[in-house]
């Protein structure tokens, strides 16, 4: 029997019994299968940031400066978790004001009808989990991100700027950008068509980008580029590493929301891209430096990582072999020798990883998710939703870089961005924390 004969079917019958709805029509009812997934995914998503996240980038700095970038990673979890409860989950998925096709003031941000989890109960649904679920699983995406921008500024911002800074971004930059994208019909880039399946706009571009603009406003680390500031423990960042990767499939696989066949390929296509892009990292290391490294390798791992991300809900296999690959070799080049050309300095490569490679990711969405070349996405016209893509791309970036220059020069004039020289030369463990992360 069809489908659409059981609907006719179903239709009868309800005409002859008043009162009998269709199973469609019927009250959403909690799937155990999809919530023991999606509590998985949560905790490996947060597993990412401490300790994937805070050992990646600890090992990338000084020695002298260990604890304070783990200390931001720590610092930034705890201060979002509290915001994203108070009014963050709220101005993010609050939809009331919405509508399909209309722009409005509630396209760009969501309302305060959830401020403080307002209405959240244990019977509460978001798709077929628990509403609480969801809030907590998408509370561990919103940390991630402006964790991530530390690694452009490390060793050179004072802390009680960086925890402002923060709170301030998160509010201004990153919830609405996911409301946009993420909260449905009535959204500025969901309504335009933008393919973003888990994240390379409202995550990577969001935070490569304002970890760019902060680098710049703060100026370059003192010493750079002559002084040696070589990692002081690449073991620690190849941990990192392979943590993120792990939790990465929560992260991807996760974004599904349930546990099915996007999941499952989500979770297929980004072992593939992160392995076409450490592969592409590494050769192209090897090609240009004569021998590969360890760091090339790790941060091959991640642009690849950062790439698949958009594209992980619609994009086949053999679109992820290209997504990595074309993300490892132009994330190489970007966090080398764009980066000693033009002369910022980016620490540890937050915008040539992730600023580039969700660009790159976004754009090679709109390619790979086309039927045509193996996708599963609904796109015919790949030259459309290229555009498309490129819309949502530029939308960000200009948002996201001019909302976060405001930011940094407010509070650069009210309350200096940068520590002292002398604290920079000792170190923000001893200087900020009193503390070592290493033994004299």
């Amino acid at each position: 029997m069809t489908l659409r004969k059981i609907a006719g079917l179903g239709a009868l019958l309800s005409f002859v019994i008043p009162g009998m709805a269709l199973a469609d029509e019927a009250a959403p009812v909690l799937n155990t299968g999809d919530t023991a997934w999606m509590l998985v995914a949560s905790l490996l998503v947060l597993f990412m940031t401490i300790p994937g996240l805070a050992l990646f980038y600890g090992g990338m700095v000084r020695s002298k400066n260990l604890l304070s970038v783990l200390m931001q990673c720590f610092a930034i979890t705890c201060l979002i978790s509290i915001l994203w409860v108070i009014y963050g989950y709220s101005i993010a998925f609050d939809t009331t004001g919405m509508e399909a096709g209309v722009t409005n003031f509630s396209s760009f941000i969501g309302g305060l009808d959830k401020v403080f989890l307002s209405g959240l109960t244990v019977d509460s649904l978001t798709a077929l989990v628990p509403e609480s679920v969801f809030v907590v699983f998408q509370m561990t995406f919103a940390i991630i991100t402006p964790a991530l921008i530390v690694g452009a500024f490390a060793e050179r911002m004072k802390f009680s700027a960086m925890l402002i800074f923060m709170a301030v971004w998160f509010t201004l930059v990153y919830a609405p950008i996911a409301h946009m994208v993420w909260a449905g019909d009535g959204g500025l880039l969901w309504d335009w068509g933008v393919l973003d399946f888990a994240g390379g706009t409202v995550v990577h571009i969001n935070a490569g980008i304002a970890g760019l603009v902060a680098c710049l406003v703060l100026g370059k680390r003192k010493g750079f580029p002559t002084t040696p500031m070589a990692p002081h423990n690449l073991g620690y960042t190849l941990v990192g590493a392979a943590m993120l990767w792990v939790g990465w499939f929560g992260f991807n696989a996760g974004s599904a929301l349930a546990a099915n066949g996007t999941a499952g390929m989500a979770m297929l296509v980004t072992q593939i891209a992160t392995a076409a892009a450490a592969l592409g990292w590494m050769g192209a290391e090897w090609l240009t430096h004569g021998k590969p490294s360890a760091l090339g390798i790790a941060s091959g791992v991640v642009a690849g990582l950062v790439a698949i991300t958009p594209a992980a809900g619609t994009a086949g296999p053999m679109g992820a072999i290209v997504i990595g690959l074309a993300s490892g070799v132009i994330c190489f080049f970007c966090a080398t020798s764009m980066k000693r050309k033009l002369g910022y300095d980016d620490s540890l490569d937050a915008f040539g990883v992730h600023g580039v490679g969700g660009i790159v990711g976004a754009l090679l969405t709109g390619v790979f998710a086309a039927p045509a070349l193996g996708g599963f996405g609904e796109v015919t016209d790949i030259g459309s939703q290229l555009f498309i893509q490129f819309k949502g791309v530029a939308f960000t970036v200009i948002y996201t870089g001019v909302i976060t220059f405001v930011i940094l020069k407010v509070l650069d004039m009210l309350m200096g961005l940068r520590v002292t020289e002398e604290d920079e030369s000792v170190g923000l463990d001893l200087s900020l924390h009193n503390e070592r992360g290493y033994n004299m």
